[in-house]
């Protein structure tokens, strides 16, 4: 971006461009196209004129969308803060009213996030990771899955069946499985394609037997205190396997890249 500034001094000139752009002097390129010139007896004669060359970063130009987005949709003007995280920025969305722009589960923080990251990025092929935030939804929303994790354990590890989780985005599904291995005796994977792709959480460790439950009801189920119906034993019952994965289950045993426990962190690259 190159604009031409005037002003009564170069300085003055470059401290209107740092305005224009918003950014720190020090930032801009500056090319002094005309200075004023000295008169006789020490004053300025004309103005100074400069070219100023700014190239906005890649968190500015999607901070810069999120605002345009925010005020389309009616919002008042937010205050977007830039910090630092490993292969990006984190926007922190501040301001009056802006928690109307999280939506249900966090869905329309996903969305922005998402167009965001695609603005910032389309100028080169270099990935900049682009994360999204707004009155500290992301940590309360970290906790909620982990408590949800610990919950689906528990009562993986009661029935003995693969609990099922709703389909979540990657970042989510990630919480899940960092929460559940943690915790002993317990697995997780993720099945199916995006964007109905959702973690299923296992027990590793044999389901605990109610005492005394099947003594109370075998003299129903069998007819008589032998153990006999229609003329046959209990022996002649053969246990069963019990096979508990779904035909959905079945379809989808590959593992997906994102869904690996490495170094990614919270904040990973969206596939697009």
């Amino acid at each position: 971006m190159k604009q031409i500034f005037t002003a009564k001094t170069v300085d003055e000139a470059k401290a209107l461009a740092a305005a224009e752009f918003k950014t720190e002097i020090d930032k801009i390129v500056f090319n002094v196209i005309e200075e004023p010139k000295k008169t006789l007896f020490g004053g300025l004669k004309g103005e100074a004129k400069v070219e100023a060359e700014y190239e906005k970063s890649k968190p500015e130009l999607a901070a810069d969308y999120i605002v345009s987005v925010m005020e389309a949709m009616g919002f008042e003007t937010p205050e977007i803060e830039i910090s630092d995280i490993e292969g990006g920025s984190l926007l922190e969305i501040k301001g009056n009213g802006v928690e109307g722009i999280i939506g249900r589960r966090g869905e329309t923080l996903d969305a922005l996030q998402y167009l965001a990251s695609l603005v910032a990025n389309r100028s080169d092929k270099s990935y900049y990771r682009i994360a999204t935030d707004c009155c500290g939804f992301r940590a309360k929303r970290k906790v909620q899955l982990e408590e949800l994790a610990k919950k689906m354990v528990q009562k993986a590890k009661r029935t003995g069946r693969t609990v099922a989780l709703e389909p979540m985005n990657p970042y989510e599904r990630r919480i899940i499985h960092a929460a559940v291995s943690e915790i002993e005796n317990a697995t997780s994977r993720s099945v199916g394609e995006e964007p109905y792709r959702k973690v299923l959480i296992s027990s590793t460790e044999k389901p605990e037997r109610q005492n005394g439950y099947r003594g109370r009801r075998d003299n129903n189920r069998y007819g008589n205190k032998n153990g006999r119906r229609n003329g046959r034993r209990r022996e002649d019952f053969k246990a069963r396997s019990l096979d508990i994965s779904s035909s959905f289950e079945k379809d989808y045993k590959k593992p997906k890249p994102e869904d690996e426990m490495g170094s990614s962190g919270l904040y990973s690259k969206i596939e697009f």
